[in-house]
């Protein structure tokens, strides 16, 4: 797998963050989906990265820097034609290594609570994530889930 910083603006990756955008739409009201947009993804405070196999787009993933010492994963969505091989366990085991690298003390997320979002909920916790009270601008949402790992 080859894990590129970057390429937002790319077909494939627009694509993939228009899908990703739908089926939050299709599982929680509008007020309760917090992807971001393109826009969003492009702030300074994001780096994002994209997941290649063969020159095709596997996966997509963000991370946010909240502060110095906290910083929240964003936009985690693997293509349908690439489930199942991994994808989302590397970027997310790639984007821990860069939060770690970058001295972050903990990063968290937020998800969904429909079955849909049961398999993210199952990886996030495999790979260390507890649930948790909504941290930064969030609030308290019977459609999310918040989770964060300690990196200390």
């Amino acid at each position: 797998m080859d894990i590129r910083t970057g390429e937002l603006r790319c077909v494939q990756v627009m694509a993939l963050l228009q899908a990703h955008h739908e089926d939050m739409l299709r599982h929680s009201p509008a007020e309760s989906v917090h992807a971001f947009d393109v826009s969003a993804l492009e702030a300074p405070s994001v780096t994002f990265w994209s997941v290649w196999l063969n020159d095709e787009l596997a996966g997509i993933g963000a991370l946010n820097a909240l502060d110095n010492t906290h910083g929240e994963i964003k936009s985690m969505r693997t293509s349908v034609a690439h489930k199942r091989k991994g994808v989302a366990r590397t970027l997310l085991n790639h984007i821990i290594a860069h939060s770690k690298a970058c001295h972050y003390q903990k990063i968290s997320l937020e998800t969904g609570t429909a079955e849909a979002f049961l398999p993210a909920q199952t990886l996030y916790r495999a790979c260390g994530f507890r649930l948790c009270q909504p941290f930064a601008h969030y609030q308290a949402d019977p459609f999310s889930v918040f989770m964060t790992k300690d990196l200390r």
